[in-house]
Order: structure tokens, then C-alpha cells, then sequence
């Protein structure tokens, strides 16, 4: 692994609230996002194929994808261009497969596959999705106060995850990017990245000798390294997937980099704010 030079920080010009102030506020903005498109729309983030039911259906053809999208009037995230040459994925509500089907044969189209969900078999899906990552989510709380079993660093890693996949998801409904089983899945590894970052931390600061700057700047070496090296990777995975018209992986490289990007500001600015908190102002003062 690459290793970045990480500044040593001065922390000391800060207070606690200072440096919980900006994520917290960013914090509260997603929630905000997220209660409007909940009002909105009657979920959190607008669902894909894979939890709202409907058809799917691939076509061949050499036309482009606004032509595509023109043929059969749809928005423009119901086309999907595939990796295959000229292969595209539409995926709809508003018509049958019959109907897409037909609309395809008289555009001269090729019918690769044709696929329909119902709308009650996209909410099981969506509930089991949920469920899942509450089941995901909890665990890991229930690990970490397991691990620290004190109160305000475990919380501190419990907010700094929530607020690791709740920064995302409202970014998901400002960019357009739908629920689906793929973006879950992204949503649960940034479980993982946002706790092994914040454990990494903690484990530092209160498990090892050495003063608290100290610790935090030798957590910071091996964190931020880690972090930036996964942002990078999934930058460039982000990129290369969506030049060559792959499926899926630029919404979950797109994610992952938004979650990571937040998850450097929970864990050194409000991680960080509240264990500066407990070791000289708490309960271990």
C-alpha cells in the first residue's frame, strides 16, 4: 500500500465544538434531504428496479442512447447503456412487456431479454434490503460497546458510521441515483470502512501509551492512508466503469467515494471531538 504523508494537525486551536460543528451540520442537512424526498416521494432515496417492480428489457442496436431514450419516451436513468457494443438496458413502470417489446420490433430494435417484476415482489425486496442493513448496522453497535464498553467512544463510532451512510444517501437523491440491490451493497461496505477507520482510532488514543496528539497522529498515518487509498481505487473504478458503459458499478464507485469522503470528516473532526471530550472533560478526566 501507497503510504500518503500525512500533516500533523493542530488541534489544539480548536475546540470540541468547533470540530463537532461541521459534521454535525452536514450531518443534519443529509437528514434534511432525505426528510424532503421522503415527503416527496414516500421513501428516502427513489428506488430502482430491484425494489419498485416493473420491466426490463435489453435491445441491441446501433442508434445512441438519447435515440433510445427517444424511441421508447423515457427519463434518462431508464437507459443504461452495457458493455456489450451497442447493448442497452431500458427499465420502466409506465409499460408492459408486450408494450416494450413491440415498441422495440418497430424501431428495428433487437430484443436480447425481457424481464418483469411485480410491484409486491420489489417490496419484499426492498424490506429484506432494509432489514439487512439494520441487522448490519446493529451488530456492529452492539460489537463496539461490546469492544470499548464505555459510553461516549463507542457512540462516537456509532454516529460517525450513521453518518457515514446517511451523507450518501441523500447525495443519492441530489445526483439521481437509484436504490437498487447494488448500491445497498455499497452501503453496507461502507459499514466496514467507517468502523475499522474509527475502531483504528480509538484503539490509538485509548489503548496505547503516548500522549493524545500523539496517538492521533499515528492513527491518522495508517487511516488517512488506508482511506485515500480506497478513495482512489474506487475513483478510478468509478471512471473506467462508466467509460466503458458497465452496468451498476459507477453508482456503487460513486458511493463508496462519497461515504469515504465523509467518513475522513466523522472519524478526525466528530470522532476525534469527542473522545479530545472524554479524555479531558469526561468521565476519564
Amino acid at each position: 500500500m501507497v503510504e500518503f504523508e500525512v500533516p500533523e494537525i493542530d488541534y489544539d486551536r480548536y475546540t470540541n465544538r468547533q470540530l463537532a460543528a461541521v459534521p454535525l451540520g452536514v450531518l443534519g442537512a443529509a437528514l434534511l434531504v432525505i426528510a424532503v424526498a421522503f415527503v416527496l416521494t414516500g421513501t428516502p432515496v427513489q428506488l430502482g428496479f430491484d425494489f419498485s417492480g416493473g420491466t426490463e428489457l435489453r435491445v441491441a442496436t446501433g442508434d445512441s442512447i438519447d435515440e433510445v431514450r427517444d424511441t421508447f419516451d423515457v427519463q434518462d436513468d431508464a437507459v443504461t447503456p452495457i458493455s456489450n457494443d451497442d447493448e442497452y438496458l431500458v427499465q420502466t413502470q409506465e409499460a408492459d412487456a408486450s408494450q416494450l417489446e413491440s415498441t422495440a420490433e418497430s424501431a428495428g430494435y433487437e430484443v436480447v431479454s425481457v424481464q418483469e417484476r411485480s410491484a409486491s415482489f420489489g417490496g419484499d425486496s426492498q424490506r429484506t434490503a432494509l432489514i439487512g442493513i439494520a441487522v448490519a448496522f446493529g451488530g456492529m453497535a452492539l460489537l463496539v460497546f461490546a469492544l470499548f464498553r464505555t459510553f461516549i467512544p463507542s457512540i462516537a463510532v456509532v454516529i460517525s458510521a450513521f453518518s457515514d451512510i446517511v451523507i450518501p444517501v441523500a447525495l443519492m437523491n441530489i445526483f439521481g441515483i437509484n436504490l437498487t440491490l447494488g448500491t445497498v451493497a455499497a452501503l453496507l461496505m461502507l459499514i466496514g470502512y467507517s468502523v475499522d477507520s474509527d475502531i483504528l482510532l480509538n484503539n490509538h488514543i485509548l489503548r496505547r501509551r503516548g500522549g493524545f496528539y500523539e496517538s492521533t497522529y499515528n492513527a491518522m498515518q495508517t487511516g488517512v492512508t488506508m482511506t485515500l487509498t480506497s478513495l482512489a481505487a474506487m475513483t478510478v473504478m468509478t471512471i473506467v466503469s462508466f467509460a466503458l458503459g458497465v452496468p451498476l458499478l459507477p453508482d456503487i464507485g460513486i458511493i463508496l467515494v462519497f461515504g469515504l469522503s465523509a467518513d475522513l470528516m466523522n472519524t478526525y473532526m466528530l470522532n476525534l471531538s469527542l473522545l479530545r471530550y472524554y479524555k479531558f472533560e469526561g468521565v476519564a478526566k
